[in-house]
């Protein structure tokens, strides 16, 4: 069996530069950070080197078009000649797996048990008391893990 990967890569060099998204994706997270990875995506690059970035709605669309030149300078020496921001579909976030996130929970130090006790001291029945302050303290253990609800 032959492989095809050159006959496809031939293929799309004859659709110009829009070949040329690998090194942006690859880069686009480390260059641009992680907040505005989720907002921002690289969507296609256009025949004249535009770089068309699909944002989560038109406020993140106005707020990277007015920061295009700091991302351009964060993309480095393979960044496209123009960057255009708009409002357009995203790509799903991918799904971590259940043991990644277990391996991403904190435990609780010391001083949080010792903080969550003080928060709830107040609480009179010792058991709910308890179960509060074990959850208090997993909270201010974890508190800046970057992982939100939504």
């Amino acid at each position: 069996m032959e492989r095809v990967g050159g006959e496809v890569a031939r293929e799309l060099g004859r659709f110009g530069p829009a070949g040329g998204m690998e090194p942006v994706v690859e880069t686009w997270r480390a260059a641009v950070g992680d907040e505005i990875a989720r907002n921002a995506w690289p969507a296609r690059l256009a025949r004249d080197g535009t770089l068309h970035v699909h944002a989560r709605d038109s406020i993140w669309a106005f707020e990277l078009t007015s920061r295009a030149e700091e991302i351009h300078a964060r993309l480095g020496k393979g960044a496209p000649p123009r960057l255009a921001f708009a409002p357009g579909p995203l790509p799903e976030p991918a799904e971590e797996s259940p043991a990644r996130l277990r391996e991403q929970v904190r435990k609780p130090t010391a001083k949080h048990v010792a903080e969550a006790d003080s928060l709830t001291r107040v609480i009179r029945d010792e058991d709910l008391r308890k179960v509060v302050a074990k959850a208090v303290a997993a909270s201010l253990a974890n508190a800046d893990n970057d992982r939100s609800f939504w």
